[in-house]
């Protein structure tokens, strides 16, 4: 382990310690109240679960490290027909859950899977894998390099269906902003483009005339996003502008930990999407800014991995961490600042969730065996240059 405790990105690794001990203190915090009076649980019922989900995501990660990229290439195919397996079998046996149906409880352990989650890891090793062996042969036949989107399209709209609007959106971003940065060859590239560009406009058309109604009305209505506080009898508005006075009570320095008062049942999902707003109102403005410092800075070294990688696998897994994190700030944050529609999409390490948790985690120790593996090869060009 000292080993590879010298080859890991030091930074990251201790951006993620921090922004999980804050999470985990937010959640401690903004679920204290809704605990007791709306679930009937003890006050440390969630604080409790979600320092399961940390403890497990490490123990997990650290096996990870010891697991060589290339092993993957196993697994890859497997990994993504069996989400697909397990989406179809969602949509007939899950459970629904504020009118979406996104999860399988485990009996008798009060836990659940959410397998969306996953999902988007899944699609990112599948690409890193697949295009890593494509680009290499050089392929005429442009066909097989839509097929991770083709995959990606039915993974988005089987999550779509439950239906899962920020996910599926957040998986085909992912997908997209991968895809765009391969190196393909710009004459290849001219005409995925065109199939691409021919294919939404299709897709767009059948559902335009089928009829089909891809959200619920519930979900329709957060489309209506702006001037939440004049909207207040709205599910949207009220909970947005719930927000915005928590944002608003905590001023530069907060009120202190434990003294919000939009945890009071005003912000249903607190602990969840809403935990940013609470963090501001009991810690100020001051210490959210830090926050999103410290998520620029975890941004930042996926960057630099992505970029110090040695081959197109390890740089698509952390770039492809990067944009899994990226959408996820940007979405969470915007929907409750008003500035995009509320799409239960989780805050990366502090808001509660086991599935979320898990994965956020995985693919950071994921990146994290990335950089072990470029300070390796990095290593071993050093050694042989001073060797000839």
């Amino acid at each position: 382990m000292k080993k590879l405790w010298a080859k890991i990105d030091k930074p990251l690794f201790f951006i993620t310690i921090i922004l999980c001990i804050i999470g985990l203190l937010m959640v401690f915090s903004a679920s204290s109240i809704s605990a007791i009076h709306r679930y009937n649980k003890s006050i440390t019922y969630f604080f409790i679960r979600q320092l399961i989900f940390i403890i497990a995501s490490f123990v997990g990660g650290f096996i990870i490290l010891h697991i060589k990229t290339g092993w993957y290439k196993k697994i890859s195919w497997l990994l993504v027909i069996g989400i697909i397996v397990v989406l179809i079998s969602l949509l007939a046996y899950g459970e629904i859950t504020n009118h979406v149906q996104s999860w399988f409880y485990i009996p008798k352990t009060g836990f659940a899977i959410q397998p969306s989650e996953f999902a988007k890891s899944f699609i990112i090793l599948f690409m890193a894998v697949y295009y890593n062996d494509l680009i290499k042969k050089r392929p005429d036949n442009i066909i097989t390099y839509l097929i991770p989107l083709a995959i990606a399209f039915l993974i988005g709209l089987l999550i779509l269906m439950q239906p899962d609007f920020g996910s599926a959106m957040i998986l085909l971003a992912i997908t997209f902003a991968i895809f765009i940065s391969l190196p393909i060859e710009k004459g290849n590239l001219q005409k995925i483009i065109l199939i691409l560009g021919v294919g939404a406009v299709i897709v767009g058309l059948v559902l335009l005339y089928s009829g089909a109604e891809i959200l619920n009305s519930d979900q329709m209505s957060r489309f209506n996003f702006r001037n939440p506080c004049q909207r207040y009898t709205e599910e949207s508005g009220y909970q947005v502008c719930n927000g915005f006075i928590a944002i608003n009570n905590g001023g530069l320095f907060g009120t202190g930990v434990g003294n919000s008062t939009q945890k009071y049942l005003y912000l249903p999902e607190s602990h969840t999407d809403f935990i940013f707003p609470i963090f501001v109102e009991e810690l100020g403005l001051i210490s959210g800014i830090v926050v999103l410092l410290l998520y620029a800075c975890l941004l930042y070294r996926l960057l630099k991995i992505a970029k110090g990688a040695y081959n197109l696998r390890n740089s698509i897994i952390a770039y492809g961490t990067f944009w899994l994190f990226a959408f996820h700030i940007i979405i969470n944050l915007c929907g409750v600042l008003s500035l995009l529609p509320l799409t239960g999409v989780p805050l990366p390490l502090m808001s509660y969730g086991g599935s979320s948790t898990i994965n956020f985690i995985g693919m950071l120790f994921l990146s994290q065996r990335v950089a072990i593996e470029n300070n390796e090869t990095k290593y071993k060009l050093e050694l042989k240059k001073l060797t000839n």
